[in-house]
Order: structure tokens, then C-alpha cells, then sequence
């Protein structure tokens, strides 16, 4: 497997993987990470799909560009897709990628295929306080000092609280990373959780009909594992809890997500 497409459009960076004649598959990755930490399962996917992976805005290689609310990710997203003449795409987000993904379908059904939302909290009721090195990170007084002067090994610690078992985590995930500054990673998660307060996932993807697959950690620390079971009342949802599993089922069990995933593309259930 090898990247044979990059390219910038609508102020994202966009990386393709696999033959483009091949159903398409959008990756969108979650709040201040990037395209790079699906590289785990692009190798399993590439056989399968035309892999679209993209760095949203002021994320990995993709510069910042306000606002960053919910609706206005996934219209940048639609621009892109209507750009590649794409229809009926399989979209996958993690975390808040899947927020997102449902944006999208919101807007823009006609572009979305099927959903699979990975480690997406379905409200803010079921956030969990978070792993320490995250609150000093994120928030006053250290976190704005400590940003700028973190190191590869704190980022790689940052990554890591949020799984449940060792990752080897990317270069170029911690390179996307490193350039994401502390004011737009704020804002991001600011919006994303104003995203979810307004209305929960799983009320959002009730009123749609779109297949949708849920993959959750057993062992999440940053969302309450059990709370996957809300989408229990999406129509034409699954839900498949990992045991063992974290935050990052790409990074901590990626042969076990993209046979998940690979399974509900192919047959929508």
C-alpha cells in the first residue's frame, strides 16, 4: 500500500489511498488529531475502497481557517466530496470526527451512504473526567503555557491516556499534533461539545436513514463505555463494543475495526 494522491482542497489537506474506481470511504479523524492516525487500518481498507482521508481544518497538515463549529466542518467536507463528483460515500468518523460525519449526513444526505461513528460520546452527560495529562494540557493555568513547549514524548503521552492498552503511535500523527496551536484546539472542542449539548448523536441520527455502525472501547476513559448503548435506539444502527479497547480502537485493534468496518460497507448492517 502506498499514498498516491495528495492534495489540498477547500482548505483541507487530502490524502488518497487505493484504486479511485473503488467505493469511496471518507475518514475523518477526531478534535486536534488528523488523517494519520488511520493509518493503522488504511493497508486492510485500500483492497476494498477508494480511502479519502482529511485534515480538518487548523489539524495535521491543513491550515487553520474559522469557524470551527460542527456544521461549518462537515460544509467544507460536502465542498470536497461535490469537488470529487462523489455520491453515497461511506463515511467514518472518530471521536468527534463522527460528529461530523453526522453533520454531513444532516446537510447533505444525498452524499452519505452509511455512517460509522468510532469512540463518539453520544452526549456530554457521558463524558467521563478526563486522563490528568489531558486537564493540565487543555486547560488554564498550565495549558496554555505548556502547550507550545510540548515534546514528541508528552505528546505520544497524551495520546496514549486515551487507550486502554500500549499504542505505537505515528510520526506523522505526532507531527500533526505538535502544529495545532492551544486557541484552535479550544475551540474546537468548545464547539464540538456545543455540537452534542444542542442535541444528542443518537436523536440527530434517528431522524435520518442512513445504516449507521457504532464502534466503541469497553475500556474508553474518556467516554462511559455503556453510553454506546444509546444508539441502541438509532433504527438501522449496530453497536459493537471492543473489550479491552480504549479510546483508539484504530491504533489499539486496528485488524479487529477494519474487519468491522470492511463487513459494514459491504453489506450496510
Amino acid at each position: 500500500m502506498s499514498e498516491y494522491d495528495i492534495e489540498h482542497s477547500h482548505g483541507l489537506h487530502v490524502v488518497h489511498d487505493g484504486p479511485r474506481q473503488a467505493p469511496p470511504l471518507l475518514l475523518i479523524h477526531g478534535s486536534g488529531a488528523s488523517g494519520g492516525f488511520w493509518s493503522p487500518m488504511v493497508p486492510a481498507l485500500v483492497g476494498h475502497h477508494h480511502v479519502i482521508r482529511v485534515d480538518l481544518p487548523g489539524c495535521g497538515q491543513s491550515p487553520p481557517a474559522p469557524p470551527y463549529d460542527v456544521p461549518a466542518q462537515a460544509g467544507r467536507v460536502a465542498a470536497l466530496l461535490d469537488d470529487l463528483g462523489l455520491r453515497h460515500v461511506a463515511v467514518g468518523g472518530h471521536s468527534s470526527g463522527g460528529y461530523v460525519a453526522t453533520a454531513l449526513a444532516e446537510q447533505r444526505p444525498d452524499l452519505v451512504g452509511s455512517l460509522a461513528l468510532i469512540s463518539s460520546g453520544p452526549s456530554m452527560d457521558a463524558l467521563l473526567r478526563q486522563p490528568f495529562i489531558l486537564r493540565v494540557l487543555l486547560a488554564p493555568p498550565l495549558g496554555p503555557l505548556l502547550w507550545s513547549r510540548r515534546s514528541d514524548a508528552m505528546i505520544r503521552r497524551g495520546i496514549s491516556a486515551t487507550a486502554a492498552r500500549p499504542v505505537d503511535v505515528p510520526d506523522d500523527v505526532v507531527a500533526g499534533l505538535r502544529d495545532t496551536t492551544y486557541r484552535v484546539m479550544r475551540t474546537v472542542l468548545r464547539r464540538n461539545t456545543a455540537y452534542i449539548a444542542e442535541r444528542s448523536v443518537p436523536e440527530r441520527l434517528a431522524a435520518l436513514k442512513v445504516p449507521v455502525l457504532v464502534i466503541f472501547g469497553a475500556a474508553d476513559p474518556r467516554w462511559e463505555p455503556s453510553s454506546a448503548h444509546r444508539y441502541d435506539a438509532v433504527p438501522n444502527a449496530r453497536v459493537e463494543l471492543l473489550p479491552g479497547v480504549g479510546h483508539l480502537p484504530m491504533l489499539e485493534a486496528p485488524e479487529t475495526t477494519s474487519k468491522l468496518l470492511l463487513g459494514f460497507t459491504a453489506t450496510g448492517r
